[in-house]
């Protein structure tokens, strides 16, 4: 009933959270905003050539015209990768979500500004810019009254949904610094990020619905925050109609909502306050709570969308990841809303009801962009390709991978420039990649592999780690002085093109060759039988170390054993034979984080017999998952005992 309450606009979204309210797509919208101008003049070997030379002539007339300023800034950028200082824009003062909003508003009110692909295939809901606007300021409100201002710190614990892109925006326009966390993330992950940013205020939904399952995230919070003395109100809203228990510090989101006005006047920030902070994952040690800024960032985000994509007015961009990574703050909201786009908000699974859902999602919606992660294209490849030819994907012009903020990429480029499938291939502007061998020497010209650096600032990187700027330090700047380590390894070819290896910490010695597990990955994946692979070092009597790979086959394989034998000679192939996987273990699935990295960590320890001291597996998006492998571990060992 309380959603009934909030008037036309804001009352169809949040009803829409509960089944209520689809209608069709409105007409496309003209080019309206003032990020018309995002993509700067000149040729692209100009402009290239003129951010990497003068930075400040660049970025400047680009900020300007780009974004909407209550202050104009008097300084472009401050920056020294020696001491980690990094500023931009100093002195500006604008609203992240005046720029998101409230200019499309005023020219475009009733332009769809998302498209919410809710967990129940068909039912999809329209956003227009003008209702996001209502309910963001309305949540704006609901949060001053109790009691969050300027500085505070809120955690978002929602799904993908309308009311969580609200939520965020709502913190921008009142200066409070939003901390999205994964909405699948258990207990003690919760509580660690709640207490290291010191939250004010939790927001979160009664229940949340993914691949047709019910996640209880209300009762997740309640035990969470047993242990989060900074939290003085959970806000929650309803995704199902199911109770939930309802403490002393809980309350309605929606009827409190309803009580608010539909306007709020968003607060002046200066481009240096922090917009967000956002913690990695914690696949290893202590999750760190990266910090992003006011205008840097959005530019950002907005020139790379616009530009890597190819985003034109009246596009439907669908980036599908979640809002809980980087990713999704930048290219499900940020970057497509400050540019006035259509956004898609996928809140299921690529496999459910079944392995079409993408493609079935791209026909229906006619999605022109389609930006998804690697983890979830492998994961695709262990179905038939009938599950994507099935569907109608004419609308699409440019599918992609994800990554959070776009350093590399084929575009933008000169015009009919080459685009080589899977290669990150082109510096984006500002962005002035070094290779640097293992005694800090730059490495000049092309056909050269070493660890991938980069020489200069961008406005949109991070700019500190929360609370602990030495760790910051320590993790980016410490190993090539005067340059930020990106932690990659990377391939330049004779044409000056990148080619991203994998991290330089996935590096195994064998037989005195540094070999990136990387490279043994990728041979493997390209035989057609493996969607994905895994492999890692442990110690070797003779070779120092050895490599030992996990494969997942696809569920029509035939004879295992004959893949095997197949998959050591295509290493042996196209790498060398000393890169040979020693040992090689089938499994169903691999390890991984429910942002789809693998925790190769834990691999390691099972191999060397350490598994009943794996550490922190709350990240692990099934922990079931590892006993499958120690049961499939344990079976190859006593085979290979019983063979010798």
């Amino acid at each position: 009933m309380a959603a009934r309450c909030l008037g036309r606009g804001v009352g169809r979204l949040l009803g829409g959270l509960r089944g209520v309210g689809v209608r069709a797509l409105a007409a496309p919208r003209l080019w309206s905003s003032a990020s018309a101008s995002v993509a700067p003049p000149g040729s692209y070997q100009e402009r290239i050539a003129l951010a990497a030379r003068e930075p400040a002539a660049f970025w400047g007339p680009l900020a300007r015209d780009a974004l909407v300023w209550d202050t104009p800034y008097h300084t472009v950028s401050d920056c020294d990768f020696r001491s980690g200082r990094i500023s931009w824009f100093l002195g500006g003062q604008l609203n992240v979500s005046v720029n998101c909003l409230d200019q499309h508003v005023q020219k475009s009110p009733e332009s769809i500004a998302l498209i919410w692909e809710r967990d129940e295939p068909g039912t999809e809901v329209k956003i227009t810019y003008r209702e996001l606007l209502e309910t963001t300021c309305r949540l704006a409100n609901t949060l001053k009254r109790y009691g969050v201002r300027r500085g505070d710190r809120v955690a978002i614990y929602m799904p993908v949904s309308p009311l969580a892109v609200a939520a965020m925006l709502a913190c921008a326009r009142i200066g409070a610094i939003h901390n999205v966390i994964f909405a699948g993330f258990s207990v003690g992950s919760l509580a660690g990020r709640i207490n290291d940013a010191q939250c004010k205020v939790v927001i979160t939904f009664n229940q949340g619905l993914r691949g047709g399952r019910v996640v209880q995230l209300k009762k997740i919070v309640d035990e969470a925050i047993k242990v989060c003395p900074s939290v003085q109100h959970v806000l929650v809203a309803h995704r199902t109609d199911n109770k939930v228990h309802m403490g002393h510090l809980d309350v309605s989101l929606e009827q409190e909502m309803a009580k608010e006005e539909p306007v709020c006047a968003p607060e002046s920030m200066g481009s240096e306050d922090i917009l967000f902070l956002l913690y990695t994952s914690g696949s290893t040690g202590k999750p760190k709570g990266l910090v992003h800024t006011q205008a840097g960032y959005l530019l950002y985000a907005a020139l790379t969308h616009r530009l890597v994509f190819d985003y034109r007015p009246g596009d439907v961009f669908g980036c599908v990841a979640d809002i809980g990574w980087i990713t999704g703050h930048s290219y499900v909201v940020y970057g497509p809303l400050c540019n006035g786009a259509t956004s898609v908000l996928f809140e299921s699974t690529p496999v459910y009801p079944d392995a079409g859902r993408y493609w079935e999602t791209v026909q229906r919606l006619k999605i022109n962009q389609f930006y998804g992660a690697p983890t979830a294209y492998r994961l695709l490849l262990k179905f038939e390709d009938s599950w994507v030819k099935k569907y109608d994907r004419s609308s699409l012009r440019t599918l992609g991978s994800e990554t959070g903020g776009i350093c590399i990429s084929p575009r933008p480029s000169e015009e009919g420039a080459e685009i080589l499938p899977c290669m990150a291939m082109r510096p984006l502007f500002g962005i002035v990649p070094v290779l640097m061998d293992e005694k800090g020497n730059v490495l000049e010209g092309g056909d050269v592999s070493g660890a991938l650096c980069l020489s200069q600032a961008w406005p949109g990187m991070a700019r500190t780690i929360y609370g602990d700027h030495q760790r910051f330090l320590d993790a980016y700047f410490e190993t090539y002085p005067g340059y930020y380590f990106t932690g990659d390894g990377a391939y330049r070819t004779e044409e000056g093109y990148y080619e991203i290896t994998g991290r330089i910490d996935d590096v195994i010695n064998i037989s005195g060759h540094r070999l990136g597990t990387a490279e043994i990955e990728d041979a493997m994946a390209d035989h057609p039988s493996v969607p994905e692979t895994a492999v890692i070092g442990y110690p070797h009597d003779i070779k120092g170390e050895a490599a030992f790979a996990f494969v997942v086959l696809k569920d029509d394989v035939g004879d295992v054993d004959v893949v095997v034998k197949e998959l050591r000679s295509v290493v042996a192939d196209k790498i060398a034979k000393y890169a040979v996987p020693d040992q090689v273990l089938v499994v169903k699935r691999l390890p991984k984080t429910r942002s789809g990295k693998v925790m190769r960590r834990l691999l390691r320890k099972i191999v060397m017999g350490r598994a009943q001291d794996l550490g922190d597996t709350t990240t692990l998006e099934d922990p079931g998952v590892i006993t499958e492998i120690l049961s499939a571990y344990q079976e190859y060992k006593d085979k290979r005992g019983g063979a010798k």
